[in-house]
């Protein structure tokens, strides 16, 4: 079960690299008030969620303690994103708060993962 829990966690890794990295790559366009929403940013959020899901569901099912109200902000903060990105996935330019909205709460997200303990 440990194996798996790991594959898991890696996917969820890359989910929140993918995200992350989109976000990133339209910074300069941000600047220049053309920033979208790439097709990562949205596989990547929806790559966090099942993982996720899948994460808490593997942990408890091997009898590992999980913290539920952890785990319920990190949700909150994951579907706000994922509303934002996939409303806003067909625009050819997104506004700059949405857009910073959604990098910011991605890395609130990162900071909620490692930090809360």
């Amino acid at each position: 079960m440990d194996v798996l829990i790991h594959v898991f966690v890696a996917l969820h890794i890359i989910g929140i690299a993918s995200l992350l990295g989109g976000f990133l790559t339209q910074m300069k366009a941000m600047g220049a008030g053309t920033a979208r929403f790439v097709p990562a940013m949205l596989h990547g959020a929806l790559t966090m969620l099942v993982t996720g899901v899948a994460l808490v569901g593997l942990n408890q099912a091997d009898g590992n303690h999980v913290n539920n109200i952890k785990i319920g902000v990190k949700l909150l903060v994951l579907i706000v994103v994922l509303a934002l990105v996939y409303i806003k996935r067909d625009e050819e330019k997104v506004d700059k708060g949405a857009f910073a909205a959604v990098g910011g709460l991605t890395l609130l997200n990162i900071f909620i993962a490692t930090l809360w303990t």
